[in-house]
């Protein structure tokens, strides 16, 4: 019973452990901009739930071969525990390692729209210039942005080609006046 006791705590740690890594994943990205929570969800669950089966199982083996008083069960839960620690380490540390990078994506954005703003203001008509708090944006390569301004036609909109690789921005109009959403219907941010 003691040994129950002590070694019962894995399934209640990988419930808030993978509550914990949801918000991690959400707020420190691993990858791209970030990720949902429900995805957050998804991924860390997915992970902890592998992660106890292949390390929580091989750790509780290795386990069991020091201390041969540890009954299996127990054994089996300290591994789990340790396997979640290692997933949520892994996270955390993924995002640190990627924050830098979203740092320099989202000021990349934040210099392609004021250039936006700055030549629809120059360049743009009444209506542009009264819209351009609703344009949108879709990054098209690293470095390349594609910015729309609504139009009065809802088919016909100001679109710009933004180049963030040189500073300032250089912005040339494109020849679509399709907006974002029916050219690019998956990516994009406003």
């Amino acid at each position: 019973m003691r040994w129950r006791l002590r070694g019962a705590w894995l399934w209640p740690a990988f419930v808030v452990v993978t509550l914990i890594e949801m918000g991690l994943l959400h707020w420190l990205p691993i990858a791209g901009a970030g990720s949902g929570f429900v995805a957050g969800l998804l991924l860390a669950g997915c992970l902890n739930v592998i992660a106890i089966a292949v390390l929580g199982g091989l750790g509780g083996f290795v386990l069991r071969r020091v201390r041969r008083d540890m009954p299996k069960v127990v054994a089996d839960n300290y591994a789990g525990l340790a396997a979640l620690a290692v997933v949520g380490a892994a996270f955390l540390v993924a995002g640190l390692v990627h924050r830098p990078e979203l740092a320099a994506d989202r000021a990349a954005f934040a210099e392609q729209s004021r250039a936006v703003r700055l030549w629809v203001e120059a360049n743009g008509d009444d209506f542009a210039r009264a819209h351009v708090d609703s344009a949108d944006s879709v990054l098209i390569d690293s470095d390349l942005h594609r910015t729309c301004v609504p139009g009065p036609d809802p088919k016909r909109w100001l679109c710009l080609i933004v180049d963030t690789s040189h500073s300032p921005p250089r912005i040339r109009r494109d020849a679509s006046r399709e907006s974002n959403a029916s050219q690019h219907p998956r990516g994009g941010y406003r």
